[in-house]
């Protein structure tokens, strides 16, 4: 089954791509604190995952190298999503193993139609 952790603080946000990826048949579930990010992670066990960078209480780019740190994690397919589209950033993003980079405003079936292809299904 293809289910998507989306770890985003933003309710709008959200709202607009659970809607879709529900829509498109996939299990989704939110979480928007980076605190407790990993262990949201390892609880519901997404087989992809979508990771903003500017979190309350720990950045994506901390949370993703704690992911990609556990042998679990270290190839499921994480879509970094940022308001912040400097080279640097999504550098940075792929240096700590960021499978996928994106731009806020980004479109919604673009995200789908990304994570569909990451996952084989699409």
């Amino acid at each position: 089954m293809r289910h998507v952790l989306l770890i985003e603080d933003e309710p709008n946000i959200i709202e607009a791509l659970s809607f879709i990826f529900l829509r498109d048949g996939w299990k989704v579930d939110a979480h928007s604190d980076g605190a407790n990010a990993v262990a949201t992670t390892l609880q519901t066990a997404p087989t992809a995952i979508i990771l903003d960078v500017m979190l309350p209480n720990k950045s994506g780019f901390e949370i993703l190298e704690e992911l990609r740190a556990l042998p679990k994690y270290q190839d499921v397919p994480i879509l970094m999503l940022t308001a912040r589209g400097q080279t640097k950033d999504r550098d940075s993003a792929f240096a700590r193993g960021a499978t996928q980079f994106m731009t806020k405003p980004f479109s919604n079936a673009e995200v789908l139609r990304t994570m569909n292809a990451l996952v084989g299904h699409g």
